[in-house]
C-alpha cells in the first residue's frame, strides 16, 4: 500500500495504537509487535507505519463514523492494551477516553471497555465482537 493510499483516518488509528502501547509508561516488545502486526494485517509496509509514528497529524477530527468502524478500531486499541496480559489504570481510562471520544453514551463507556477487555481476554475476534454488539 502506498503513503497515498492510507487514509487519515487510519493514521489516526495507528497514533492511537501508539499512544494506547506507551500510556502506561512500560512499552513493551510485544506491543510494539503488535502495533507492526496490525499495519501488516492493513496492508501497510513497516516503513510507512514508521513515517506515520514520526509525522502525527491532528487525532481528534479523525473519529471513524461507521459502528463497524468504531469496533475494528476498539478492538485493536483493546488487544493493544491486553497485549502484555495487563491492563494499567492509565490503559484503561484511555479506553474509556477512545470509546466516549468514538460517540458512545457516556452512560455505556465503562460496560463497553470491560466488554472489549473481556473479550480480548478469551479469544473473541472483531466479528464475533460485532456480532454480539449488534444483536
Amino acid at each position: 500500500m502506498e503513503n497515498n493510499q492510507i487514509t487519515e483516518n487510519l493514521k489516526a488509528h495507528f497514533l492511537r495504537l501508539y499512544q494506547m502501547a506507551i500510556c502506561d509508561d512500560d512499552f513493551s516488545a510485544l506491543e510494539l509487535k503488535m502495533l507492526y502486526r496490525c499495519a501488516e494485517e492493513r496492508g501497510i509496509p513497516s516503513k510507512n507505519l514508521d513515517e506515520i509514528l514520526l509525522n502525527p497529524i491532528n487525532l481528534k477530527s479523525l473519529v471513524p463514523q461507521t459502528i463497524e468502524e468504531k469496533i475494528d478500531y476498539l478492538y485493536d486499541l483493546t488487544v493493544m492494551i491486553w497485549a502484555d496480559g495487563i491492563v494499567s489504570p492509565n490503559e484503561y481510562v484511555a479506553m474509556q477516553k477512545y470509546v466516549l471520544m468514538f460517540g458512545f453514551l457516556e452512560e455505556n463507556v465503562t460496560a463497553i471497555v470491560d466488554y472489549l477487555i473481556e473479550a480480548v481476554r478469551v479469544g473473541k475476534n472483531k466479528s464475533e465482537i460485532l456480532y454480539e454488539l449488534k444483536n
